[in-house]
């Protein structure tokens, strides 16, 4: 044995403080003998564990890992200076064999110790938890208990909504059969039984009394109507009375009484309107017996509004900025209710207005209100339009031909009520903070400029730029325009024509566009002629389109570009079907058709896409539509442009579908050459025979 191992002996065995088990190597291994021989057990083993002391075991372990460091140190010495000392290589091991087998006790001890910690720290927890879910428990209970006591203290009763009768005047006037003072008095219980007892006992007294109230009332009801029914037929006696006078004036041509009453009404008329009101009964007498013109109003507020004179704020935007730059002036403030009020003197029309109504053959009426906006110095229109039974039209894709706002939209080139006439206008509603006037359409009407030309009234028509002085034109529009005989003269009758007109031309496109939503297309008896017995193309669908999706169709930018097409046009779309070919044409109408005639832009689905940026064919097919439509209308069939139209397109669609496949291969089944073209194609662009001739039956080019 190496003098290391001989030291590290000596220094376990002389260690200041003794290790428990720990000895040579001699020592141990009696020890592990004799207890093997004594039969230790896991059980005695781990209460040996309890009962040593853990840092001396600690210290022990430490003791025998430096041992094993040393006695390999020994061994590699040993090996390397003396290979051939076995037995004391041997020994060496012996003794580091026993210190492994004290180290893995001391180990298993360890564990023996940590397992009997955790299980104590386990059953601590599981006392603590057992406690806590006791409190949870308690504490649930008692939030609990306070709950129900909420709602006990919070009940409310159904007799605590109701007003009973104090308990003074419950003792004075219930009967003693339900007071029973000797025992109500000291019972509140009781009491409060009692009061409900005598409560319901009033109420009951009180709905008898109701049922005999309305009784009475019934009775009484039932004497006015009788006595209201007697009225009503006494008036129809004396206006018939009335009445039967009035075959003696018209066969003596002398109304007086309707006569002199709306003179004397047209008499409060501010000047424009009466110069409208005096022109259209002078027209009506001489030209249209079937004009109508009246007078609506309160004739009392006409009379006082002569006293009633609006002053006007003659300080300019400008001049407020001043004030408010200079701290010495004083500056005026205007309540949000004055500045309402001045606004709605602004727009304040007249209380009289004059009511003219056209007639159409069919009994159509178009009713048109003419008012006078006292500051502005114009005059608006409301329209109406009043259908006869046997005008009576339902129509999908023109059910807003006949609105108010759409109807009269350029009766004249350019004119659609959206702005005010005088120049001035807009100057007077800047100052007072207003927007421009056609916010306020609905509010007050549409300033037709053939209004203002109805009630002699001609203004500026000079452009004004928003830069001039608008306290000038402020000061303008404060004098009143002299309305003239002269100009309501010169314009009435043209006016009163196209009026006529645009109803007429509103019903009799409502009665087309009715039928070509059914696949129809209604042409006259007059120009059936103009086109052959046959033709196989047929209208598949008719509906409405928008204009902004007109503004994505690449082949109608040409006529948006040339302003053929406005935002304000009424565009239509068919499709028109014969075998697997289908052609989609937009129809393009203006306010003032027939006037104006319809624009067609089409495009065409056969085999591939085809519009007129791509086959000049198609672009021959809208020339033969737009431009040579004076074939199809004449001075009195000029409603009837659109249907001739439609049906046109269908027949160059048969000629060009007949026409597209060249003569040299077959063509197809679906599509066969029924037309008599003499020349398929003529001259350098290969035209097509668009153009047809009644009086021969053929189909040629034109020249």
């Amino acid at each position: 044995m190496s003098k290391e191992v001989k030291d590290g002996k000596k220094r376990l065995l002389k260690a200041e403080t003794p290790v428990p088990g720990l000895t040579d190597s001699k020592k141990l291994r009696q020890e592990i003998i004799s207890k093997n021989q004594e039969g230790w057990t896991i059980a005695s083993e781990e209460d040996d564990a309890l009962l040593r002391d853990p840092l001396t075991d600690l210290q022990s372990f430490q003791a025998s890992c430096n041992f094993l460091k040393s006695a390999i140190r020994d061994i590699k010495n040993v090996k390397s200076s003396r290979p051939d000392a076995v037995g004391e290589i041997n020994s060496i091991r012996t003794d580091a064999t026993i210190h492994f087998i004290h180290m893995k006790k001391l180990n298993r001890l360890a564990h023996f110790r940590c397992r009997k910690v955790r299980e104590t720290t386990n059953e601590a927890k599981h006392k603590i938890d057992q406690c806590h879910l006791q409190l949870q428990n308690l504490l649930y209970e008692a939030m609990h208990l306070e709950k129900e006591i909420t709602k006990c203290m919070e009940f409310k009763s159904k007799d605590e909504e109701i007003e009973l009768v104090s308990v003074e005047e419950f003792y004075q006037d219930a009967p003693a059969t339900i007071t029973n003072e000797s025992v109500t008095k000291n019972d509140p219980h009781l009491q409060m039984l009692g009061r409900l007892e005598w409560e319901l006992e009033l109420r009951k007294n009180l709905a008898s009394k109701l049922t005999a109230t309305k009784k009475n009332k019934e009775q009484l009801s039932q004497e006015i109507q009788s006595k209201q029914d007697y009225l009503e037929t006494l008036q129809p006696k004396l206006s018939a009375i009335l009445q039967a006078t009035r075959p003696v004036q018209d066969y003596l041509s002398m109304p007086y009484n309707a006569i002199q009453e709306e003179h004397q009404m047209a008499q409060h008329l501010p000047q424009p309107l009466y110069v409208l009101y005096m022109q259209t009964s002078a027209f009506k007498d001489a030209c249209d017996k079937c004009l109508k013109v009246s007078i609506t109003g309160d004739v009392d507020a006409a009379k006082s509004l002569a006293t009633w004179n609006f002053e006007p704020d003659e300080e300019s935007d400008s001049d407020q900025e001043d004030l408010e730059k200079q701290e010495t002036k004083r500056h005026r403030r205007v309540s949000a209710e004055q500045s309402q009020e001045k606004k709605n003197k602004i727009f304040r029309k007249h209380p009289l207005s004059v009511n003219l109504t056209i007639s159409n053959e069919d009994g159509t009426e178009l009713e048109l209100t003419f008012c006078y906006l006292l500051e502005l110095n114009i005059i608006t229109v409301t329209v109406k339009v009043n259908l006869s039974e046997k005008g009576t039209l339902s129509s999908i894709t023109g059910g807003d031909l006949l609105s108010p706002d759409l109807i009269l939209d350029e009766l004249y080139p350019g004119d659609f009520g959206n702005d005010s006439p005088n120049p001035a206008n807009h100057y007077e509603l800047k100052k007072h903070g207003l927007l421009d006037l056609s916010t306020y359409i609905p509010l007050v009407g549409r300033p037709y400029l053939w209004c203002q030309l109805m009630g002699g009234l001609q203004f500026l028509k000079k452009e004004i730029s928003l830069a001039e002085d608008a306290d000038g034109f402020s000061n303008i529009a404060r004098i009143p325009v002299q309305a003239k005989h002269s100009i309501c003269a010169a314009n009435i009758q043209k006016t009163i024509s196209l009026l006529r007109q645009r109803i007429s031309s509103r019903l009799s496109l409502l009665q087309q566009l009715s039928s070509l939503e059914r696949g129809i297309i209604p042409v006259s008896v007059d120009f059936v002629k103009q086109f052959p017995a046959k033709i196989n193309a047929h209208l598949s669908t008719w509906s409405r389109c928008t204009w902004e999706d007109l503004q994505t169709l690449a082949h109608a930018k040409r006529f948006l570009k040339s302003g053929l097409i406005r935002s304000s046009s009424i565009i239509f779309q068919a499709v028109i079907d014969r075998g697997s070919a289908k052609m989609n044409a937009h129809v393009v109408l203006t306010a003032d058709y027939p006037q104006v005639p319809p624009l067609f832009i089409l495009d065409i689905v056969w085999q591939t896409q085809r519009t007129a940026l791509t086959d000049i064919f198609v672009m021959e097919m809208e020339e033969e539509v737009n431009l040579h439509y004076q074939e199809l209308s004449s001075s009195t069939q000029q409603n009837q442009l659109l249907p001739n139209q439609l049906q046109r397109l269908l027949m160059c669609f048969d000629v060009y579908l007949e026409t597209d496949t060249p003569a040299s291969t077959l063509v197809p089944v679906e599509i066969p050459k029924e037309k008599i073209m003499p020349r398929t194609s003529r001259g350098p662009a290969r035209s097509k025979p668009f153009k047809y001739l009644p009086e021969l039956g053929i189909f040629t080019q034109r020249y």
